[in-house]
């Protein structure tokens, strides 16, 4: 487990420079997530909002799924799940 881990993290050390930005992408790119990585950052605000909503509905959708994998909250007698399990 130990091995993995140390081997996980000096993978990540080591591919840190092909990852970032290069200089000609930093040129381009903007203040806010400038050098992070190559290619086009977002130009406008209306990027940012987008950008934005999907990470929302992201992290929301993520929360329930977890929240009702752990607690599907059914006490029914009639529910489907009291069938299967029976």
């Amino acid at each position: 487990m130990l091995r993995k881990m140390l081997f996980s993290a000096l993978l990540l050390m080591c591919c840190q420079q092909i990852v970032m930005a290069c200089d000609a992408c930093k040129k381009k790119q903007a203040v806010v997530f400038g050098g992070l990585t190559h290619g086009k950052t977002p130009d406008s605000d209306w990027d940012y909002l987008i950008v934005s909503v999907m990470v929302l509905i992201v992290v929301v959708t993520l929360f329930y799924s977890v929240k009702w994998l752990i607690r599907p909250g059914e006490q029914s007698a009639d529910h489907i799940k009291q069938f299967i399990l029976e």
